[in-house]
């Protein structure tokens, strides 16, 4: 039977303008081992219209390709990948090495797309290529190659797999005559020695000379099919090339052996021949990004920016709400629960009339109902602590708050000075917020004083100026007072109290020191409301608390009846401060969100970058996607190859932005501590597995199409590429 048969092959191409072009016309040859055949004809005859036929790079004919008895034709994808492969080996008149690929890379490519050891394909290579006196240049790369040397590593390429089919087109198109006859010695004895069929597309009289049978070709027909009676066959060269004892084949490892003998199918599969793996294609998109460094280094850079501004926008939302709910901490105590209501009704629902403004107190029956409802919840937990109103054992104390904007002002009057000069006393300074006193508030909650009893209040840190003093010390050693006015709405009455008082300390309120803030004693506020309320004729009620204090004593007793109102009690909130601390922190996760929200619209824009960037790549690699095609590579290993590639710009770019906003949040760290004391910035380590995360899918995602359309390239199109 005939290594290589053809029947009554034609090969149309379509124009253009719909008409068709008949490049082949009932070809009937066929070919055997051992042969080395000339096929001739001028420009346009189809003689490389032949040669794609039959390597497997054009199935669109009619007729009939037999390849030991076996249809080319019936062949699917997998089949023709595997024919390319192990059948074929391609020999071009332009070399088409991959030029960021060394010599040795050019040649184990194949084996590597047949999932062959590294260690086994590296010794197939170096035995090859020292065989064609290339071993001391293994480690070059083609462009420090001369053109009889490049040609030398495509022959080196097309017998790695040991094929049985050797397809050279115008194997001597670009080389000088001695380089020629050099080439034309070493196709000529893998065809003598090795037993293989050698078929050489030509225009050279050279080349047609030294072949053992002539095929001319003329307007897509064979005119002469000429066998040389005298063709002398070379004998074994072991200098030249590998002599027969030492088949290629020789050095595949067992499973190879197995596939091929078919003894083990098992094993067979195991190997999975044929099949690039993910580990080689990383290798090989390694080598592709380092041949373009520089352009990968600055789209990763691109992209970087991207995430670097994600990680950062984050990280200033997540320092600035811990450093709000640090300082509600600093001001709260964790041995007490702190109630107030929070203007909506049991279900959630903003109540009617809710302003924000008016104070919202507590009548008694409420009071009682928190309590017994609490102390059924934890007798349900099993827990001893019982919420006590009344009596000396009494753990729930009363509290007021209300912001004053508008209803609340001190006046300061300054002492005579004695030295017969105009005073101009100041103007009276609103009150921004009222408080009674937290009982947990201690001495160490002051800058400077005394805490308030009867006829005292305490100021934030905003009073020093307004009093004309520098520092809270010079407030507290003058004996300040101020005249109080407040006006209350109690049970839809209004009221104003109007009260000589002093100053006993200056607080301290953080963030809100430049406000003018307001705390004095309950009992002190609950005298002074009823001291009004006898001065305006009404029945006096006193003062109704707007806070509830529950000292538990315990942290954990605390966090079981703060868990209990956050889940049951929507009608029921916090402290003020506490209160302050969630409203800061919902402000600073929507600001956050916001952020990521522009950032995450950049990093749309850097997926198209990359897409376009890759979807150039592939353009620019078009040749070489056409060799790997020549090669065996599958549609598969092509996709996967452009993919790889793309994941690790995601990797590179992902790396660069966590580096970089390591780098920029330190230093923008030690500039905002300079410059305001704290730095809001708190770098979560989640956040950088966030944005190497994103850097990866969108990379990837932004992949998946150059990575098809590279797959789905015609590789004669492909080779022809320039």
């Amino acid at each position: 039977m005939a290594e290589l048969e053809l029947k009554h092959v034609f090969k149309d191409y379509k124009m253009e303008n719909k008409s068709k072009f008949t490049a082949l016309t009932d070809i009937n040859i066929s070919f055997e081992k051992g042969e080395l055949v000339s096929i001739v004809g001028e420009s346009g005859s189809g003689k490389s219209t032949l040669m794609n036929l039959i390597g497997g790079l054009d199935s669109d004919y009619q007729g009939i390709i037999n390849i030991d008895g076996k249809d080319l034709k019936s062949f699917k994808d997998k089949q023709l990948d595997d024919y390319r492969k192990k059948k074929i080996g391609f020999v071009f008149q332009s070399f088409n090495l991959i030029p960021h690929l060394s010599v040795l890379g050019n040649v184990s490519i194949a084996l590597t797309l047949s999932n062959v050891k590294e260690s086994v394909k590296n010794a197939k290579a170096i035995e090859i290529l020292t065989k064609l006196g290339l071993k001391e240049h293994i480690k070059k790369k083609p462009t420090q190659l001369s053109g009889g040397q490049k040609q030398r590593v495509a022959i080196a390429r097309a017998l790695i797999n040991d094929p049985d089919i050797i397809l050279a087109d115008e194997p001597t198109g670009a080389l000088d005559s001695d380089t020629t006859l050099q080439i034309l010695d070493i196709l000529k004895d893998i065809a003598d020695t090795q037993n293989k069929l050698v078929i050489m597309v030509t225009h050279s009289e050279k080349v047609a000379k030294i072949s053992s049978r002539i095929v001319e070709i003329a307007d897509g027909k064979i005119v002469r099919d000429e066998l040389k009676k005298d063709y002398v066959k070379n004998k074994p060269n072991p200098n030249l090339i590998l002599s027969t004892n030492e088949k290629i084949n020789d050095t595949k490892n067992n499973d190879e052996n197995e596939q091929i003998s078919g003894t083990k199918k098992t094993k067979a599969k195991k190997a999975k021949e044929g099949h690039l793996t993910f580990l080689s294609a990383l290798k090989l998109s390694f080598h592709n990004m380092w041949a373009s460094k520089t352009k990968n280094f600055l789209m990763a850079i691109g992209v970087s920016i991207s995430l670097i501004a994600l990680i950062l926008m984050l990280s200033f939302g997540s320092g600035l709400t811990g450093y709000i709910n640090d300082l509600a901490q600093d001001y709260t105590n964790p041995n007490y629960v702190t109630i107030s209501k929070s203007g909506k009704d049991k279900d959630g629902n903003d109540l009617e009339g809710n302003t924000g403004f008016l104070p919202q107190m507590f009548e008694e029956a409420e009071v009682n109902e928190i309590s017994n409802e609490l102390n059924t919840y934890l007798e349900s937990k099993n827990e001893d602590f019982r919420i006590i109103t009344e009596g000396e054992n009494k753990n729930l104390t009363y509290g007021f708050s209300m912001p004053t904007i508008g209803a609340g002002t001190i006046l300061y009057t300054p002492p005579e000075t004695g030295d017969g000069g105009e005073v101009t006393p100041p103007t009276p300074q609103m009150i921004l917020y009222t408080y009674t006193t937290p009982p947990y508030y201690t001495e160490d909650n002051l800058i400077a004083g005394e805490m308030s009893g009867e006829n005292e209040i305490m100021l934030s840190s905003a009073a020093i100026e307004y009093f004309g003093y520098e520092t809270a010390e010079e407030v507290i050693e003058n004996d300040t007072h101020v005249t109080l006015n407040i006006n209350f709405t109690i049970d839809g009455t209004e009221i104003k109290i109007t009260k000589e008082v002093r100053v006993s300390a200056i607080i301290d309120v953080s963030v809100f020191s430049s406000m003018m803030v307001m705390y004095l004693d309950y009992d002190f506020l609950n005298d002074c409301v009823v001291e009004a309320q006898n001065n305006e004729g009404i029945l006096p009620t006193g003062l109704k608390p707007s806070l509830l204090f529950i000292n538990t004593g315990d942290e954990r007793i605390t966090d079981l009846i703060n868990g209990y109102i956050k889940t049951n009690r929507k009608d029921l909130s916090g402290s003020v401060e506490e209160q302050l601390a969630s409203m800061f922190s919902e402000m600073m996760s929507t600001f956050s969100i916001a952020l990521a929200i522009i950032s995450g619209i950049s990093l749309i824009v850097a997926l198209i970058m990359i897409l376009v960037v890759l979807y150039m790549s592939v353009s620019e690699r078009t040749k070489e996607i056409g060799v790997l095609k020549s090669i065996g590579a599958r549609k598969k290993d092509i996709k996967l190859i452009f993919s790889t590639e793309s994941l690790l710009i995601g990797v590179l770019s992902g790396l660069t932005g966590i580096v970089c906003s390591l780098i920029l949040g330190g230093i923008l760290s030690l500039v905002f501590k300079v410059l305001i004391g704290f730095a809001p910035i708190a770098m979560m380590w989640y956040y950088f597995f966030i944005a190497l995360g994103l850097s990866v899918i969108i990379s990837v995602l932004a992949g998946l199409y150059p990575a098809s359309k590279a797959a789905k390239l015609d590789p004669v199109e492909s080779l022809r590429h320039e």
